[in-house]
């Protein structure tokens, strides 16, 4: 097995692998690892655009009063105030390195702010509708032209290396992990003397999800293996507006359309959103995806549609250029017709426990961007602040780990030791993975999705205990491929999200049960933390 080594392993090429990479490059070899290609990437996706608190009319009292109510009571005021006051100066770095965000046609030193659920002014800056692809694309190409940073791309991370899983004497700290590589099979480590996750969120642990493939919750599984805290895992976002098309593959549509004036209709036509909130098609994304999910229902439709007919084909062209072209390949003209859409799975507002500068409980190990829990979003993510994290927490450990640097500068290099596959064969019965594989997803979304209750949680649980025994037997009989190591992370964060949901017995943010509707702060008012064992409650073998 080969043992490749560098001063820093940042696993995940998002905004906040990317962002970290770049802070790092003048401190020392960096090995950029991640499992597809470097554009995979939920920030590859994101439309809307970063939050920022940068217009005349705006503040960072005022951003952070709207992002503590849409958390529900549970972010943590210094720590939202403290990552907001740092977006401005994130996005000059940004533009400093060539990325150009929309300005306004008729004043073009402003920027063209957008608006989305439960923000009070315009704050978004974007580029055209397609904003996290333009700064991913700019990104991409500034880091890997570096000399310092070496791109590993198809490397699917298998576990984390740590001292105490060696049984080294000392405080235990993680010094690598073990990869899979994608295209040839061969098994190597890679060693660090500071390892960054930035594996991004779980979406695929989801039937039908706005994420990409490569979503499956692999650095929290990672983590949890590990026995580090994982937090909030029951405040799932569904983003309420993708596209319903069987081609499309949930498209999302981007909440900036509602912020331009797009209204929520039924098949009947009628706007519904008033009946649920004052905000209307403005309300933040948990109580939208509950009144579509209960409007289905009640209806017996199967989906709610997106009207934003209000505009002109010129004004959707030139503001959302990208979902005009997708929509109207699909048939749909946005000017004409309303557009159909469906609730899916979005973003992970808990994760990896973490402070604002992504430091675990680990030695040596960093989460940054949404496979962490910072305390930034509590139960419910504000619109367009998951990039904005992103930025700020991956300068902010960047500054950590060169603190840590300076304190202990002298680690000794600690052998990894040989992959052992013992008797695992190659396996002829890869039908089962894809079997387990789609009843995880069916599961989760049938029994721990938009609206919850005990008897579905308790379901959902049992199901999935039963699974992660199977997957983990399958997983020590036979060789590993991509496959079998995403599904036994899909398995992990499934059986997170269904016990921290079980463990939460009120209605909070983006986590509704029928059993508890009513918010209790008496209770509840705190983060939910699972800490297990190394390994977790079903035992992996590394």
């Amino acid at each position: 097995m080969r043992t490749v080594d560098c001063d820093y392993l940042v696993i995940g090429s998002g905004l906040a692998g990317l962002m970290s990479a770049w802070y790092l490059k003048d401190h020392g070899q960096v090995v950029l690892a991640t499992k597809r290609e470097m554009l995979d990437s939920n920030s590859d996706r994101a439309q809307g655009g970063i939050a920022c608190a940068i217009a005349e009319n705006d503040s960072v009292d005022a951003h952070t009063a709207d992002t503590l109510s849409t958390g529900g009571g549970l972010s943590d005021e210094g720590v939202v105030r403290s990552i907001l006051a740092s977006g401005p100066r994130h996005i000059r770095d940004l533009e400093g390195m060539g990325i150009l965000f929309s300005k306004r046609s008729d004043h073009e030193e402003e920027y063209d702010l957008g608006r989305e659920g439960g923000h009070s002014v315009r704050r978004v800056l974007h580029a055209g509708d397609i904003t996290g692809h333009e700064v991913i694309k700019v990104l991409a190409d500034r880091v890997t032209a570096h000399p310092n940073v070496k791109l590993r791309p198809n490397l699917m991370a298998i576990d984390l290396v740590t001292t105490g899983w060696l049984k080294v004497k000392g405080p235990n700290q993680c010094i690598g992990s073990y990869f899979l590589n994608r295209v040839n099979g061969e098994i190597l480590a890679i060693r660090a003397r500071h390892t960054v996750l930035a594996t991004g969120g779980a979406g695929k642990v989801y039937l039908y999800t706005s994420n990409p493939d490569i979503a499956t919750g692999d650095g929290i599984a990672m983590a949890w293996r590990a026995g580090l805290a994982i937090r909030n895992m029951e405040f799932v976002q569904f983003h309420p507006t993708c596209l319903y098309h069987p081609d499309a593959k949930s498209f999302l549509i981007s909440e900036a359309v509602r912020g331009e004036g797009g209204v929520l209709i039924n098949a009947a036509g009628q706007s519904f959103m008033e009946k649920y909130d004052s905000r209307g098609s403005l309300a933040p994304r948990d109580v939208v995806a509950r009144a579509i999910d209960h409007e289905m229902k009640t209806r017996g439709d199967t989906c709610v549609y997106l009207d934003v007919r209000r505009h002109d084909e010129e004004f959707l062209r030139s503001r959302f250029p990208n979902l005009y072209r997708v929509c109207l390949k699909y048939g749909f003209d946005m000017a004409r017709e309303p557009v159909p859409v469906v609730p899916a799975a979005h973003y992970l507002c808990g994760g990896v426990c973490t402070d604002q500068s992504g430091v675990t409980e680990l030695a040596g190990l960093y989460a940054v961007g949404e496979v962490a829990c910072t305390g930034l979003h509590g139960a419910n993510r504000l619109a367009s602040n998951s990039l904005l994290e992103a930025l700020v927490c991956a300068g902010n450990a960047v500054e950590s780990m060169l603190r840590q640097a300076e304190h202990n500068p002298g680690d000794s290099v600690i052998p990894i030791p040989d992959w052992q596959s013992g008797d695992a064969v190659n396996s002829d019965e890869a039908v089962v993975v894809e079997h387990n594989w789609n009843e995880v997803r069916t599961c989760m979304w049938d029994y721990v999705g938009i609206v919850r209750t005990n008897k579905r949680l308790e379901r959902a649980l049992r199901r999935i205990n039963n699974l992660r025994c199977e997957i983990r037997q399958y997983y020590l009989d036979y060789l590993i491929t991509p496959d079998v190591l995403e599904l036994r992370n899909i398995a992990a964060v499934a059986e997170l999200i269904a016990r921290s949901a079980m463990m939460r017995r009120e209605s909070r943010g983006l986590h509704y049960t029928l059993d508890y509707p009513h918010t209790d702060d008496a209770h509840f008012r705190h983060d939910t933390i699972i800490q297990d064992p190394p390994g977790g409650p079903v035992m992996d073998a590394v």
